[in-house]
């Protein structure tokens, strides 16, 4: 039970996004006008959670590297936060610079090769 809890939570973090924000607000709207139930919204939004978390994890093979100076970190919940100023990304192809960031990272299972 206390896995799910923490999985649920590290999910959530999709929701902040530009298109999770866009779903919700558009959940939000139907529940306004009574299309859905408040029940069924957060159906969605666990859905959404879940097949981000997914597709990612498949999907994504791209890694990015980077160096800068951390300001502030914290480990909390299992979940990592770094506010870091003066920062380079750079992947395979191209880099760019970036003033101020915060990198949240949630821990996630290791999987095994095939």
């Amino acid at each position: 039970e206390q896995w799910y809890q923490r999985r649920v939570r590290a999910w959530q973090f999709y929701r902040n996004t530009t298109l999770g924000q866009c779903l919700e607000d558009s959940l939000d709207e139907m529940v306004q006008t009574q299309q859905i139930t408040a029940a069924a919204k957060q159906q969605v939004l666990l859905q959404f959670d879940k097949a981000m978390s997914h597709s990612l994890a498949q999907r994504a093979r791209n890694k990015v590297n980077f160096k800068g100076r951390i300001k502030v970190y914290r480990y909390c919940d299992h979940v990592w936060t770094f506010l870091m100023t003066n920062t380079e990304f750079r992947d395979s192809t191209e880099g760019f610079h970036a003033d101020k960031v915060k990198i949240v990272a949630c821990e996630g299972n290791k999987q095994e090769k095939t």
